[in-house]
């Protein structure tokens, strides 16, 4: 530890060598037509960027939530001996690698620039009411009230109307196509959009993530709605620590209820169909492998928003977290090659820089109280070693892309030692996956 002190009196402050001329305003989003989707549809490539728009730079203040390193602009590293440099032909407005476990931020870049968040969003929704719908077999009849106010080329999964579908299969809607019909009918669910608006807005509040303001709970492009690197990482990270979540986040393809139809003797039949995880590191794509280690969370796009996503991965025992927002470069899948390369730095990396700041745990947890037991692993992990997905069945997918859990019990006994000393929120049974067959 000695060492690594100095090696940081002399480390590297890296400073963006190019500084980003065009971007998103984080106060005035645009108005018009917007996609919340992982993936840019052929009319929605067609449609200018938000980063064709004139607007300004990343702010020269930022806020300091996690260290007063992660408040400046453009890119903060410091590198250790033998640390290897940060990639090159980055173009994302902003980005963020940190230890999933740890909270450690081994390096950023404009972590706290307020963006349009776009599907990204989604996470919070669901780290947000997971907890109030979680009896996977719990139905609803969806009415057409549930879904209004969808937005106009929303990213759907295909609910319809007088349909009744389990709680389940909502989620499978929310987190594999990203369907912000199934948002709005869990929204309706709990008591409709202004409610979820609110009840989004206060856990984003309590898990310290100040930079994101919500005003539609499906990440659909609002003016005001905004969030940030750092947030979007902080957030994924307090969903991780649900089961569910985990399960979800990680789940490549399920089967999803279709309509009911009568035939021509009157009898009423119900096909189900195959519905896939728009994350492309997590089911490759022509030109994209399947990220090595890769384990979820969540990816968007919209006209406004660009291309956003966070990925957690792990390999060797290391979990990352990354997130990035809006890459520069117009290239097919550019948000997840420049995942996959902060990915792979990070690994290189990880105990070989000093931290340029942390992610804060709740507030909760910060002012020293226990944390509840979903978040400790006490309910959201298996808690006794064994795998949180114990067969592909149970995770309602192929059997590709299924997260299992680290051994919990070392993490579960830590966990309370650690929100009091370190400031740290350890991700007890997280993620380690299957071998793909």
């Amino acid at each position: 530890m000695s060492a690594m002190k100095k090696t940081t009196k002399s480390s590297l402050l890296v400073t963006s060598a190019t500084l980003l001329t065009l971007s998103l305003s984080a106060t005035a989003i645009a108005t018009g037509p917007a996609v919340a989707d992982g993936t840019p549809t052929p009319s929605q490539k067609a449609t200018p960027k938000a980063s064709t728009s004139p607007s300004a730079t990343a702010p020269a203040d930022m806020s300091t939530v996690g260290g007063a390193q992660l408040g400046k602009a453009g890119t903060q590293v410091n590198l250790g001996t033998g640390a290897p440099v940060l990639p090159k032909d980055l173009s994302a407005r902003s980005w963020v690698v940190a230890d999933a476990e740890s909270g450690d931020v081994l390096a950023a870049h404009n972590a706290h620039w307020r963006l349009a968040p776009a599907s990204t969003l989604k996470m919070l929704f669901a780290d947000t009411l997971l907890p109030k719908f979680s009896q996977r077999e719990e139905k609803h009849k969806v009415v057409p009230s549930d879904l209004a106010g969808t937005g106009p080329n929303s990213s759907l999964v295909g609910i319809k109307e007088d349909e009744t579908y389990t709680v389940h299969d909502l989620w499978l809607g929310v987190f594999l196509r990203s369907g912000n019909d199934a948002v709005r009918v869990l929204s309706a669910m709990n008591g409709g959009v202004d409610q979820t608006v609110q009840d989004m807005n206060a856990h984003a509040e309590e898990l310290q993530a100040l930079d994101t303001h919500v005003v539609s709970p499906d990440g659909y492009d609002e003016v005001g709605q905004v969030s940030s690197a750092y947030d979007l990482t902080l957030i994924a990270r307090s969903g991780l620590q649900k089961k569910d979540f985990r399960e979800y986040a990680s789940t490549v393809r399920a089967k999803f209820p279709g309509e009911t139809k009568k035939n021509k003797k009157g009898k009423t039949t119900r096909k189900s169909f195959e519905i896939q995880n728009t994350n492309r590191l997590l089911t490759g794509a022509p030109g994209l492998g399947v990220y090595k280690g890769i384990a979820g969370v969540k990816n968007g796009n919209t006209t406004n928003a660009g291309s956003t996503f966070t990925g957690v991965a792990e390999r060797d025992g290391k979990v990352l977290l990354v997130t990035v927002m809006n890459p520069e470069k117009d290239e097919n899948f550019e948000v997840y090659k420049e995942t996959a390369r902060l990915l792979d730095w990070g690994f290189q990396a990880a105990d070989k820089i000093e931290p340029v700041g942390e992610l804060v745990p709740p507030k909760s947890a910060d002012t020293g109280t226990a944390p509840d037991a979903e978040a400790s692993g006490e309910a959201g992990g298996s808690g006794d070693g064994n795998p949180v997905a114990a067969s592909a069945q149970d995770a309602g997918s192929s059997g590709v892309g299924i997260a299992l859990g680290i051994t919990g019990g070392v993490l579960v006994l830590l966990a309370g030692g650690a929100f009091l000393v370190n400031r740290r929120w350890p991700l007890p049974d997280l993620v380690r996956r299957r071998p793909r067959p």
